[in-house]
């Protein structure tokens, strides 16, 4: 079982590796030049690093023999050793051509995840929490770019000085100061490994505290009015506190578990260190090894302990940094839910006719939503849906859109099926005015440009007047340019339900879906946004998904939905002669309607 595991730990690392392989290999030939250029030089400084102590101990023997008449003063050696000195410290060089190859990566890893994340199904994004995908998207970059520099530049090169100074003790000097040195170090992995691995499930732990107490405190300050609407500032303060607490007693127990782990550490270093220089002391004494010969061992040995003890702050910040980025790497992961075909061609609207062919849809299995249905909409015709909430009403538009597939059955628009179409030309093609309008951070202007981004402010002026929230714009400070604050709370429901239609406007699409477009207003807020909707609507394919049956009364065909199932269906007039579900709604919001006046009154 265990072999399994490893088996298993190994393959899903692995597929971690293939996730982010594409991103570490530049695009542009300056940047692969650099690159290879960068290993170049790594590759160097190795072998000046094997080197280096090689000829400290030639320059020493020189010396100890210039008792000697005949010896010669071997300055060639001093002025080789010096120059490998210098060239040790090439990372400076290295660094600068690597820094354009790290922008570069930089720039693929976030927007790659950047365009995952804009790909992923809606069915992802209404489960999603906007600060876990904030703070992925923060740390991606740098989780990724931390995680080659440390295994390129830091780990290999520390692997191979340990291989070559071990490698050298044993053959020039002796096989168990070899052996010593190799099992002090292995009993310095083992401490390293279990510290560290312990310690990185604490960290797993305080990573999801941090992002609790973060979606916590997002969350809080989203929901602003709500909390003060209960007075709880204080419960809200409260949680947050104990969060923190919580946080930073984690960070504690991890910071005392690697003090613990670095004296372990120091004392088993300190052991081989005593061991191999008394041996070789002992040796050069019984004239078995020169003094230079001890003055490499004590090089070596330092530059081998102090690549080791990089070697273990390697390892904890590549685990750290795999932790770090393990929300990244789950996020690559998510399949996109609908994706185009690899034929997909665009959409062609001609007439901008609809149909829903036997349609039956389901979020969760065994759960249908949708029982095959089945409805036309003529060119230029509107149809309205009505019925209880959970009908499945807002799903036919969502399947319109396509932000999700059809179980089974087919939606054709002008002849094409919509799943042999690009999504982009699809959505082009049809303008949503949505029950709840929510606005970008920016301006006005911005907002109503938003339904073609290429317009021009003539363009946007004419949307806002057509939409009747031109007038209303020029009496702000700023005018077009006024902020609409945080999902466009600084505007009524009113204001930025005529925003939505100004940009529908804009956007000039074939088909036009209003969805539940006037329920949160007011009724004479409602009555004066029906102008504009119609409109929107003059000459175009509408679909309107109604609470109001007053706004649907034009329809060319009412369809009455219950259970996913069409019970009823045809025009105003025709579906009160025939008594059924329509009218019985009909004449129970009219009933509610008078109530409402005689209460007013």
């Amino acid at each position: 079982m265990g072999l399994l595991q490893f088996q298993a730990k190994c393959y899903n690392s692995w597929k971690n590796v293939n996730i982010l392989l594409p991103h570490f290999w530049p695009k542009e030939l300056q940047l692969q030049i650099y690159f290879v250029l960068s290993f170049v030089l790594l590759g160097l400084k190795s072998l000046i690093n094997a080197y280096t102590p090689i000829y400290n101990k030639l320059i020493v023997d020189s010396l100890s023999s210039n008792k000697d008449e005949n010896s010669e003063f071997r300055w060639d050696l001093i002025c080789i050793f010096v120059v490998l000195k210098y060239f040790q410290e090439i990372d400076e060089m290295r660094d600068v051509l690597w820094t354009k190859v790290e922008q570069s990566m930089k720039v693929q890893v976030e927007v790659s995840i950047f365009s995952h994340i804009q790909s992923l199904s809606l069915r992802w994004h209404l489960k999603r929490k906007t600060g876990e995908v904030m703070k992925v998207i923060d740390r991606s970059a740098n989780g990724v770019n931390s995680l080659v520099h440390l295994i390129c530049f830091s780990m290999l090169p520390t692997i191979f000085d340990i291989f070559v100074s071990v490698s050298y003790f044993s053959i020039v000097f002796d096989f168990w100061l070899g052996l010593t040195v190799f099992t002090c170090m292995l009993i310095y992995f083992v401490v390293s490994y279990k510290g560290t691995t312990y310690g990185n499930k604490l960290r797993k732990v305080d990573l999801k505290t941090a992002n609790e107490l973060r979606n916590k405190s997002l969350d809080s300050l989203l929901n602003f009015e709500t909390v003060k609407y209960f007075g709880n500032e204080k419960y809200e303060i409260n949680n947050f506190e104990k969060a923190v607490k919580t946080l930073y007693d984690g960070e504690l127990k991890s910071r005392i578990i690697y003090a613990t782990m670095d004296s372990l550490q120091n004392f088993v270093i300190n052991t081989s260190l005593l061991i191999g220089s008394l041996l070789c002391a002992y040796k050069v004494r019984t004239n078995e090894l020169t003094l230079g010969h001890y003055v490499m061992f004590s090089t070596y040995i330092v530059q081998l302990y102090s690549s080791v003890d990089w070697f273990d702050y390697f390892v904890r910040a590549i685990q750290r940094n795999l932790v770090d980025i393990e929300n990244v790497l789950e996020v690559l992961k998510e399949e996109q839910e609908v994706s185009d075909s690899p034929d997909a061609r665009e959409l062609e609207v001609t007439d901008g006719a609809i149909s829903f062919n036997n349609v039956f849809f389901e979020y969760v299995p065994n759960q249908p939503i949708l029982k095959n249905i089945s409805f036309e909409v003529p060119p230029g015709g509107t149809v309205a849906f009505v019925g209880p909430s959970g009908a499945g009403k807002s799903t036919i538009m969502r399947l319109l859109l396509r932000f999700y597939d059809v179980c089974s059955g087919s939606i054709i628009i002008d002849g094409q099926n919509i799943k042999d179409v690009t999504q982009e030309s699809l959505r082009k093609a049809i303008g949503v005015v949505p029950q709840d309008t929510v606005l970008f951070n920016d301006t006005i202007g911005y907002n109503i440009k938003y339904g073609r981004l290429q317009s021009e402010e003539d363009d946007i002026i004419e949307a806002a007047k057509g939409a009747d929230i031109h007038d209303k714009i020029l009496t702000f400070k700023d005018k077009f340019a006024t902020e609409v604050g945080e999902r466009g709370l600084r505007l009524s429901g009113g204001e930025k339900q005529r925003v939505a239609i100004a940009r529908t406007l804009l956007k000039s699409p074939h088909i036009v879906i209003l969805d539940e477009a006037t329920s949160a207003l007011d009724s004479k807020t409602e009555q004066n946004i029906q102008k504009s909707l119609q409109r929107v609507c003059s000459g175009r394919t509408t679909i309107m998904v109604a609470h109001r049956l007053s706004t649907i009364i034009h329809a060319d065909q009412i369809i009455v939905l219950s259970e996913g199932k069409i019970i009823e269906r045809g025009r105003h007039s025709d579906l009160l002669e025939m008594d059924g579900v329509y009218a019985s709604m009909w004449k129970l919001q009219l009933s509610s309607n008078n109530r409402n006046e005689m209460e007013s009154s």
